[in-house]
């Protein structure tokens, strides 16, 4: 192992369990405002996935007033306090990009037996 795995071994979390693309996600992100800290929530769809090792990230899209908002969260972020999973669904993507040109029902991913 050279020193650079290590440092990365180190840095990397362990408390965040697994989850793919399609599943839907509570992502509980620390926020702060001054000199607080408070727990902010997003939830929605995994779309996508990238990376590996501390460079990993994954982004979670989800539907605000009818507008569609996407978010990509660092998966070995310290402001990750924890990801939850909301449903598992199945999907044949690796990149659910077709997603965004969808609204509704369409929209909809068919969860996983």
């Amino acid at each position: 192992m050279n020193l650079m795995q290590l440092v990365e071994d180190k840095q990397k979390r362990t408390d965040i369990g697994p989850f793919g693309v399609g599943d839907t996600v509570k992502v509980h992100v620390i926020i702060k405002e001054g000199d607080k800290e408070r727990v902010q929530i997003f939830q929605g769809d995994v779309i996508a996935k990238r990376g590996r090792g501390l460079d990993a990230t994954f982004t979670v899209r989800k539907i605000s007033f009818g507008i569609g908002v996407e978010k990509i969260f660092p998966l070995h972020s310290r402001s990750i306090k924890k990801i939850e999973i909301v449903r598992s669904t199945k999907v044949r993507r690796a990149k659910l990009y077709y997603l965004r040109k969808l609204k509704g029902k369409a929209a909809r991913l068919r969860e996983e037996k």
